[in-house]
């Protein structure tokens, strides 16, 4: 990494007087006593520190101190050029964002250097050199604020790129959890999972896609990732896209079927998605039931799309009867195929879907749809005519919703 220029102040960085350079010259023998100092005595009081094993205290840390005072003691010699290679502060600070340091502790410990290294300089001046320790204190402190820029900056690009990582991981193991390739048992070990868990299933409707959509869906799913992790906590794991995903969390001990959880985590996403999030939650009890609650969520959701419910949080004992309809055997295909015939004509799919929902009220269907009552029975007729089905007797009624069921032909 190139040197990186001496903060000024005001354009200008005046030079140091030569009473200034001499005193800081008599420190410069001390350099491996005060490395030794700060990395067993001084940084000692930092919290986190004691547990640090003692050969990066002694050869890591150690090493860092005396390149951060040789790096003051040169530019005190020479103030008009480079500040200095900040390169192995910036290693140090990506192997402690590596090994969980907080970053308040590795700031605080460069702090306590700068201290550290007043107190010598102090100890070192006699009388009549007050004026050059204030010149070295002030050329400190300004080095000090670069340098203390350049370690947070790394330790937060590099805490970012492993939280980043490790997320990813997550996702895959959550994907062959799901899909069966990985056996649960050492999924949930990998992911920190235990217990019975809540598996939710999310829909976000999307727009058409196109090349400028791709940020704005990175973006969408950052947004909900975020949401995801603060309503249902950090041990959540989830799979999710731009059209939603699935999460799994463990199961609260006051929520064992997992209501107010979905509940909770519907109000916040509607708060950036709109109101045409759908959810639904499935409690799994061993890892082995994860993927089989997965898949039941799924259907949940899918069969209130198709049956035409509102959008929100949808439950098995809502959709019972549809969700049972919806079953596939060797029946599916042709019960199926008696919509092929308006299969084509989307108007009068969404009309059919609208007019069971609002269980065959016209007037409702027609508020729904922002149509006339007359353009409804309109369309109804026309289905009939089509298709052959009765929908105004019972049986119609059922065989016109299995039909819509198994085609999936959901609204977005």
């Amino acid at each position: 990494m190139p040197d990186e220029p001496i903060p000024e102040r005001n354009g200008a960085y005046p030079a140091l007087s030569p009473a200034a350079q001499a005193l800081a010259a008599r420190c410069e023998g001390r350099v491996n006593e005060l490395a030794r100092r700060m990395a067993r005595q001084s940084f000692e009081r930092l919290p986190g520190y004691g547990e640090l094993p003692s050969d990066v205290k002694d050869v890591e840390i150690a090493a860092t101190v005396r390149n951060g005072l040789r790096l003051f003691l040169r530019r005190v010699r020479d103030t008009q050029g480079r500040a200095g290679d900040y390169s192995l502060f910036r290693e140090r600070a990506a192997q402690r964002a590596d090994e969980g340091m907080p970053l308040h502790t590795l700031l605080r410990s460069h702090s306590t250097g700068i201290y550290v290294l007043w107190q010598a300089l102090r100890d070192e001046a006699t009388d009549g050199e007050e004026g050059a320790l204030i010149e070295l204190v002030d050329f400190l402190l300004r080095g000090h604020e670069a340098i203390i820029g350049a370690v947070a900056e790394t330790y937060l690009d590099e805490q970012a790129a492993l939280f980043a990582e490790r997320r990813e991981h997550h996702r895959s193991l959550v994907r062959r959890l799901l899909d069966g390739s990985l056996p649960p048992a050492r999924a949930f070990e990998e992911l920190g999972l235990e217990g019975p868990c809540l598996v939710v299933h999310l829909h976000m409707p999307r727009g058409q896609v196109t090349a400028a959509s791709a940020v704005t869906d990175r973006r969408q799913v950052r947004r909900v990732q975020t949401v995801v992790d603060r309503a249902l906590g950090t041990e959540a794991v989830s799979l999710l896209g731009a059209d939603g995903g699935h999460v799994i969390t463990p199961r609260r001990a006051d929520d064992t079927d997992g209501v107010r959880a979905c509940e909770e985590l519907a109000a916040r996403l509607r708060q950036i998605c709109g109101d045409h999030v759908r959810l639904a939650g499935v409690t799994a009890a061993t890892p082995q039931d994860v993927p089989a609650a997965a898949r039941t969520a799924t259907d949940i959701v899918r069969v209130a799309r198709a049956c035409g419910r509102p959008a929100g949080v949808h439950r098995m004992d809502e959709v019972l009867l549809e969700y049972h309809l919806s079953r596939h055997d060797e029946s599916s295909d042709r019960i199926a195929a008696l919509l092929d015939p308006v299969g084509d004509r989307p108007e009068l799919i969404e009309t059919l879907r609208a007019h069971l929902e609002h269980r065959h009220d016209r007037r409702g269907t027609a508020r729904h749809l922002g149509l006339h009552p007359n353009t409804v029975d309109n369309r109804l007729a026309r289905i009939t005519e089509l298709t052959g089905l009765d929908i105004a007797s019972p049986r119609g009624n059922a065989l016109a919703l299995a039909a819509l069921l198994l085609r999936g032909d959901a609204p977005r």
